[in-house]
């Protein structure tokens, strides 16, 4: 990492933050590279450096943001279809940005409506060199980019919104509709009885959290 990268992130340790990363990615069967590694490191310093004027995300302490953000995206990454990858209401680039570092044969596209945060998404790309992300300033509902992707995934949209992107030809078929949620699975009844999919729930162990996560994934086929 850069002088001005090791500056950006404050009240931890770069080698307790690079340690934790790590053997968080080992609990998630995830073999990071080099490259991949200080991508991520680098993530955490941006986050850190841009939340002090833009307020980008209530998790402040670097450490926190390895598990709560990080790895919490991270832990969705054997459930990504195919090669085109839809973030709806990407905010901070969650889950879209850590998934594309470790993703690179992938292309991501990041969808959000809030310009302040699309801004940091955009600044996010350029300084980690990830030419497979593109960035969509949009509202989700009038989103029409003439095409479609084999993967949607949200961490912060409610399930309603999420079907309404399948059902305006956004989704691919095959493809796969992933919503992020935690302990509240009402939405999973909501998916069943809105699509013609299969709705499976998967829970997720995330490194480090002492709290429920799940994955509620449509399969369209």
């Amino acid at each position: 990492m850069t002088t001005e990268t090791l500056a950006a992130v404050e009240g931890a340790s770069v080698s307790d933050l690079s340690e934790r990363l790590s053997r968080g990615a080992t609990q998630l069967d995830l073999a990071l590279d080099g490259t991949a590694h200080e991508r991520l490191l680098h993530l955490i310093a941006l986050l850190a450096r841009w939340n002090r004027a833009y307020n980008l995300t209530a998790v402040r302490d670097p450490v926190e943001v390895v598990s709560k953000h990080l790895l919490d995206s991270l832990a969705v990454r054997p459930f990504l279809f195919g090669e085109s990858i839809l973030d709806l209401g990407t905010g901070a680039g969650l889950p879209g940005l850590p998934l594309a570092i470790v993703e690179p044969q992938r292309r991501f596209w990041l969808l959000d409506s809030n310009q302040k945060k699309l801004r940091f998404v955009r600044q996010a790309v350029l300084e980690l060199r990830l030419d497979n992300v593109e960035t969509v300033h949009a509202r989700m509902e009038t989103y029409r980019p003439g095409r479609n992707f084999s993967t949607i995934v949200s961490r912060a949209v409610a399930a309603a919104d999420l079907l309404g992107a399948a059902h305006r030809d956004l989704l691919a078929r095959p493809g796969r509709l992933l919503l992020m949620k935690g302990r509240d699975l009402d939405d999973v009844a909501r998916m069943q009885d809105l699509s013609d999919g299969s709705v499976h729930v998967h829970p997720l162990r995330i490194p480090f959290l002492d709290v429920e996560r799940h994955l509620i994934e449509l399969r369209s086929d």
